[in-house]
């Protein structure tokens, strides 16, 4: 097993991306669908779905292009059957197999949250286990221990809204468009979060200690905007301070309500290695934070390169390297699960407040 196409279809990016050896990166294609959603302030399944019928074959195309091989030299496909949209899944896994019967080629179907994870194998030195894996998306907050290579354990995720959804909503409140990811991280960078007066009010869940919440803090800004009548930003006009203030508030906020849980299990598990991927894993203050994190217990923390973060193929591909390396094959009934888990392991822990909680691998 050398070549590897990865295709990835679960949201609003239909991507192909083929790596050599798992972890060498020949050609990474992003078809993006950001300016066809932003007037929606967010994304429309079933346009999600046209658009990768649209684009699927190109991108695999340019992918082979760009890696310089012909499809008949692949030796594998990997694509995403879950968790997502159920009509963008299917566009992905009907190609893949239709490939995958055409060519003769072995096929195997990955999880869209242990791609994430698989993101960070191109750029850092090979994991070290065990490790803990913090997935943070538009669509996924959670928290995963990782005893050993593809085996893993939900340990937190969040009990409402993902991270990244918190981002879109009050992005949309303040009419600073779509995605909300970026224009807040970027207004944070200039704006006080001393000078906007709002205490927002961060969960307490004292029964989950790896728990995330982001409702309460919606409802925070929410609040204040109505309180200080703030108007949505209209089309050309720059953002006030008050709204630079207000953003730089805001993810102050959220940086830490990610943060807390994720050093909590840090502490707990005492992991070998730390990762952050997913797309809000592009936000310069959570990079800052989880790096020192990471420097004060001496632990490395590995993350993907921005456009790494988004849904890729590469990272589908590097999940799917070692399962079809084994044999691990999917067969042509192969199909879309939206709401598809992430956890093979069901480990006993042995809870305690304070200290090290224990696991047991058996």
């Amino acid at each position: 097993m050398r070549l590897v196409l990865g295709i990835e279809s679960s949201c609003d990016e239909t991507a192909a991306a083929i790596i050599e050896d798992g972890c060498r990166l020949r050609a990474n294609i992003i078809a993006s669908q950001i300016e066809t959603h932003k007037p929606f302030g967010g994304v429309v399944p079933e346009i999600a779905s046209r658009e990768h019928l649209i684009k699927i074959v190109e991108v695999v195309k340019q992918a082979c292009e760009k890696a310089q091989v012909e499809l008949s030299d692949i030796d594998g496909i990997a694509v995403t059957y879950g968790p997502g949209l159920i009509g963008s899944l299917l566009v992905g896994i009907c190609y893949a197999k239709s490939l995958s019967y055409v060519l003769n080629k072995p096929l195997v179907g990955i999880n869209h949250l242990e791609g994430h994870i698989y993101s960070v194998v191109f750029e850092n030195p090979p994991i070290e286990y065990p490790a803990l894996a913090m997935v943070v998306s538009g669509g996924h907050t959670s928290i995963y221990l990782i005893p050993e290579a593809e085996k893993y354990k939900l340990i937190g995720h969040t009990r409402d809204d993902a991270a990244g959804e918190a981002y879109d909503k009050v992005a949309k409140l303040l009419g600073l468009g779509y995605p909300g990811g970026p224009v807040i991280d970027r207004l944070a960078r200039i704006g006080n979060r001393e000078a906007a007066p709002l205490v927002f009010s961060l969960p307490r869940m004292e029964d989950d200690r790896y728990a995330f919440s982001f409702s309460g803090l919606k409802t925070a800004v929410l609040r204040y905007v109505k309180e200080q009548a703030i108007k949505p930003l209209t089309t050309g006009l720059q953002p006030t301070e008050q709204v630079c203030n207000l953003a730089a508030s805001f993810q102050h906020a959220a940086v830490h309500s990610l943060i807390v849980p994720l050093r909590k299990a840090v502490t707990d598990f005492q992991p070998k290695t730390i990762i952050l991927s997913g797309g809000v894993a592009c936000n310069s203050a959570l990079r800052v934070a989880a790096k020192s994190l990471s420097e004060k217990i001496n632990t490395p923390l590995y993350y993907p390169s921005p456009i790494l973060t988004t849904d890729n193929g590469a990272m589908i591909a590097a999940a799917g390297y070692p399962k079809l390396l084994r044999g691990e094959r999917a067969n042509l009934d192969l199909t879309a699960t939206s709401s598809l888990k992430l956890q093979n392991l069901d480990l006993p822990l042995e809870d305690k407040p304070k200290g090290k909680v224990r696991y047991r691998l058996s």
